[in-house]
């Protein structure tokens, strides 16, 4: 490739190219739940616009491409929920979604003065969820989705180097 990728705040002009790698990103997804109904599948373009321009939306840059990309927002209570974490198929295994996943760590607590991350992921995706707990996630709930989808729960708090600069 001899290109870096770059991680930064999204624009609008990137909600497109979001939607579309989130579209491709979920298709296993919902492949294993049996629901292609599910929200990431779901979801218009005027709503990433709208999560654009009010949330915090990162993107993983390949020259011009989005290869890449997470969300998150803070609650009253310091609770960061982030989602939406894809990453392109053919750069997976490559550590950008760690990378990516720290940077919107990074932002939320310096930014939106974040307390705890919290995230989910479908308990068929350990790929997914072994990348959670390696960056120091733990589970703490469950939840039945439906007969074929159980949805984890994973939390932990922000660092104290990190709240301490927030």
């Amino acid at each position: 490739m001899g290109m870096s990728v770059l991680i930064e705040a999204a624009n609008d002009r990137d909600a497109e190219q979001i939607l579309k790698l989130q579209y491709l990103c979920f298709q296993g997804e919902a492949e294993l739940s049996g629901d292609y109904t599910i929200a990431p599948l779901t979801e218009t373009l005027a709503e990433v616009r709208a999560e654009v321009r009010d949330t915090c939306v990162l993107v993983a840059r390949l020259g011009q491409e989005v290869v890449g990309s997470v969300r998150g927002t803070v609650d009253p209570d310091g609770t960061a929920h982030i989602g939406r974490l894809i990453v392109h198929p053919r750069m997976q295994r490559h550590g950008l979604g760690g990378r990516l996943l720290a940077a919107v760590e990074g932002r939320l607590a310096a930014e939106r003065d974040a307390a705890r991350y919290r995230l989910f992921a479908g308990q068929r995706l350990p790929g997914n969820l072994r990348l959670y707990r390696r960056l120091g996630y733990a589970p703490v709930a469950t939840e039945e989705v439906s007969r074929h989808l159980s949805l984890i729960t994973l939390e932990k708090e922000v660092p104290t180097s990190l709240a301490a600069t927030a």
